[in-house]
C-alpha cells in the first residue's frame, strides 16, 4: 500500500511537471538591443567626461571645459542628440534645485542639478515609472577639494556612460510607460541627487516600479589581493523595507519572509534576465543594502518606500578610488579611463539594458496574491487577481527551498489559481505575470489566507 501510494505521488509530480513546465522566451529585440552596447562608446563618453578636469558637485559651474556645470550641459545635450531618435518622446532637462549648508559636506547654500531624460511611455493609462541612474560628481582624496583634478572615470563615469548608452539604445523603441534616465549629482556630498528625486517621486506619487543605481561597474581587478574577475557582478538589495508598516511586518514575522522584500525580489529579476540575455555574466546577490561606511544612490529611493537596488563591480581597487592623481613609489593612484576594463563594463550594462527592457515591455504584476493555509497538507494552494492593462498570456509560479538565495523552479500556468505539489511549509513561492514574447512582471510573494 505505501509502495502503492509513494509511486502514485511520483507520477502526479511528472503529470504535473510536464502539463505545467514552460521552455523560457526570450525576445529578440531585446537580444539585439544587448547586441547593441557598445565598450566603445562608453569609453569614449567616459573619456569626455574626464576631460572636464573635476566633476566636484561644488566646482565651476560657469566654465564650457571644466567643471561639474560643463559637464552637466554635455550630457543634456548628449540627450537631445538621442532625442532626434526617439520621435518626439525623449525629453531632456536639467533639474535645479537648492542645497542649504549642512556644516558638513556642503559649505554654503547650492545651487545642484541633476540631468534628467525622460522617455515617456505610449499608454496614457500606464503609470508606471522605471528609472536608472549613475551620479556625475567626483572627488578626489579631500572631498571638499573642489578645484583640484578629480576625474571620476570609474567612480562614477562607468554608470553615467552606462545610462547614457541605455538611453541611446532604448528612445529608439517604443514601451508602455515612463522611463526616466538620471545623472545625479550631490553622491559624494551626501546622496543630495537621488534624495531630491526620491522625495520628488514620493512627493508627486510617482509608481515606480523599480530604481536601478550603478556606481562603479568599470573595474575588474582588486588593489591588494590582486584578483581579477570581469565574470561577476554584485548587486545589492535590502532586507527589511526601510518604511515596512506595522501590518507589513506581522506578515514578514508570519510568513518568515526576511529574504524576500520587494528589493530582493527585483535582484532575483536581474539575476534571472541577466542569465537568459547576457554572456559570461553572472549577478551576485548581495544580500545586504550597501557596503560598510559607503552609501549609493538607491538608498533614498529605499528610504521613500520605493523598490531600489544598486550594480557595483565585484572586486574595488581603492587605489583608483577617492584618490588624487599622483604616482608614489612607482604606484600610480586615481580614477583614470587607462585602470578601466571597458569589456567587462559592457556586460554589466547589457545586465541593466535585458533587466529594463523586459520590465518596460511586461504586463503589471498580479494583485491580491496568497496561499491558502486552511487545511494541513502537502501540496499548497496559490491563488490572485489578474492585473489590469496590457493582456497577461500567463503566471509563472516561482520556487525555492527556504534556504535557497534563488529562484529554482518554474511553473507555468494559465489560470489564476493553482495547486501545486509542493508543501508551503517546505518552500517559497512568488507569482509574476507574462506575456507571449516572456516579459514578466516583477514577482510578488504570497500572503496567507483563510
Amino acid at each position: 500500500m505505501k509502495t502503492t501510494s509513494f509511486l502514485y505521488a511520483i507520477l502526479l509530480l511528472f503529470i504535473f511537471q510536464n502539463n505545467n513546465a514552460q521552455t523560457t522566451i526570450s525576445d529578440p529585440e531585446i537580444k539585439k538591443m544587448v547586441s547593441e552596447v557598445s565598450a566603445s562608446n562608453m569609453e569614449t563618453t567616459i573619456r569626455k567626461l574626464v576631460s572636464f578636469g573635476t566633476r566636484h558637485t561644488l566646482s565651476d559651474t560657469k566654465s564650457n571645459t571644466r567643471g561639474i556645470g560643463a559637464a552637466q550641459r554635455w550630457v543634456k545635450a548628449e540627450f537631445d542628440k538621442y532625442a532626434l531618435g526617439s520621435n518626439g518622446r525623449l525629453t531632456a532637462k536639467i533639474d535645479y534645485f537648492t542645497v542649504k549648508a549642512d556644516g558638513k559636506r556642503i559649505a554654503t547654500d547650492s545651487q545642484l542639478g541633476n540631468v534628467m531624460a525622460t522617455l515617456k511611455g505610449t499608454d496614457p493609462t500606464d503609470d508606471r515609472v522605471l528609472i536608472i541612474s549613475g551620479h556625475l560628481d567626483s572627488r578626489a582624496t579631500d572631498v571638499m577639494n573642489t578645484t583640484i583634478d578629480a576625474p571620476g572615470a570609474n567612480d562614477d563615469g562607468s554608470g553615467v556612460a552606462a545610462m547614457m548608452e541605455i538611453s541611446r539604445i532604448m528612445c529608439k523603441r517604443e514601451f508602455p510607460f515612463t522611463i526616466i534616465f538620471v545623472a545625479v549629482v550631490g553622491e559624494e556630498q551626501g546622496l543630495y541627487g537621488a534624495k531630491h528625486l526620491a522625495d520628488k517621486a514620493k512627493a508627486e506619487n510617482w509608481n515606480v516600479v523599480a530604481m536601478l543605481n550603478n556606481d562603479m561597474i568599470g573595474n575588474s581587478l582588486s588593489n591588494g589581493t590582486g584578483l581579477r574577475d570581469n565574470l561577476n557582478v554584485r548587486v545589492f538589495s535590502e532586507t527589511i523595507p526601510y518604511l515596512e508598516t506595522e501590518a507589513e511586518a506581522k506578515i514578514r514575522k508570519a510568513t518568515n519572509r526576511e529574504n524576500d522584500s520587494p528589493s530582493r525580489q527585483l535582484a532575483r529579476y536581474i539575476k534571472t534576465t541577466t542569465t537568459q540575455y547576457v554572456d559570461q555574466l553572472n549577478i551576485n546577490l548581495v544580500y545586504r543594502n550597501d557596503r560598510f561606511l559607503r552609501g549609493g544612490d538607491h538608498t533614498p529611493f529605499c528610504q521613500n518606500g520605493f523598490t531600489a537596488i544598486r550594480f557595483c563591480e565585484m572586486n574595488e581597487n581603492y587605489d583608483h578610488q577617492h584618490q588624487d592623481v599622483r604616482l608614489e613609489k612607482g604606484t600610480q593612484y586615481g580614477d583614470l579611463p587607462e585602470f578601466m576594463d571597458f569589456e567587462y563594463m559592457r556586460k554589466v550594462t547589457c545586465a541593466n539594458l535585458a533587466t529594463l527592457s523586459n520590465l518596460g515591455w511586461s504586463p503589471k504584476s498580479p494583485k491580491s496574491v496568497g496561499i491558502k493555509i486552511s487545511e494541513l497538507t502537502n501540496f499548497s494552494d496559490l491563488v490572485w487577481t489578474a492585473p489590469e492593462g496590457k493582456p497577461v498570456y500567463g503566471y509563472n509560479i516561482l520556487i525555492r527551498e527556504t534556504s535557497a538565495s534563488q529562484w529554482e523552479k518554474t511553473v507555468f500556468v494559465k489560470d489564476s489559481a493553482v495547486t501545486i505539489p509542493y508543501s508551503k511549509d517546505n518552500y517559497f513561492f512568488a507569482v509574476q505575470a507574462v506575456d507571449e514574447l516572456g516579459h514578466a512582471s516583477l514577482p510578488i510573494f504570497p500572503v496567507p489566507v483563510r
